[in-house]
């Protein structure tokens, strides 16, 4: 679903990300870890194009998306993303917030619209919260609203930036289970987090970045219980304990 070749991105004097490739498979979900400044994010940005590569491939579903002929709009129809923050329109009701993209872009039906955002609502088990504003709502929920509003665009791959570092300990569990169910029903996802134990469970695969590159890509057996790589053995020793 996804293949990067040579990834490279610099912003000035500072190189990113040092020629990263990776490939996704269709339903996998792939989770990124690493210290702050590793260009986890980065890369994961890059992948709908809000950062432009320097240069280096990236393909979504068979089309070259670092193709400069291609239109970044018709790449983030395809790639759902979910911020830190939610970045929902105040001023909107909870079912217009999901609605608006898909008949601003895709252009659908007012009707088709309203079905697919009472879809994904339930999906993230807020029906009931239809008719609220964002201010109604806690963290929590207003990040499950976001990621119902990323699902009802219907994309090939959903990408997570640390969708729970911005909530409460006690908001985070239900943001994770929306996350897991996706996962379990073959979603295909790139996830930046610091949830290790998400990482653990949800994931098919983990790459481990460090100084711009991919210092390790393996299961969560692997890269939690016998990492081939001293600086992975070295990061999740700090987290874990911390």
């Amino acid at each position: 679903m996804i293949r990067i070749e040579n990834l490279r991105k610099s912003f000035g004097e500072l190189e990113v990300l040092k020629g990263i490739s990776a490939r996704i498979a269709p339903g996998e979900t792939v989770c990124l870890i690493g210290s702050s400044g590793s260009g986890k994010t980065t890369l994961l940005r890059c992948l709908n194009l809000l950062e432009a590569p320097d240069s280096g491939e990236i393909w979504i579903g068979g089309q070259l998306i670092t193709d400069p002929r291609i239109r970044k709009t018709d790449v983030r129809r395809e790639t759902g993303m979910v911020f830190q923050h939610f970045n929902l329109f105040p001023h909107l009701t909870v079912l217009r917030n999901i609605m608006i993209a898909p008949l601003k872009v895709r252009r659908v039906s007012e009707e088709e619209a309203r079905d697919t955002a009472l879809h994904f609502l339930a999906k993230v088990g807020l029906s009931e919260k239809a008719g609220n504003y964002p201010r109604q709502l806690s963290g929590g929920q207003q990040q499950r609203v976001a990621i119902a509003r990323a699902l009802a665009m219907k994309p090939q791959v959903m990408l997570f930036d640390e969708a729970t570092s911005a909530l409460d300990p006690e908001m985070t569990g239900e943001v994770i289970k929306v996350m897991k169910d996706l996962s379990d029903e073959g979603m295909t996802m790139v996830v930046v987090t610091h949830e290790m134990g998400f990482a653990r469970e949800a994931s098919q695969r983990i790459i481990f970045m460090a100084d711009g590159t991919v210092a390790e890509i393996g299961s969560p057996d692997v890269i939690f219980n016998r990492p081939n790589n001293p600086a992975t053995a070295a990061f999740l020793r700090n987290v874990i304990h911390m």
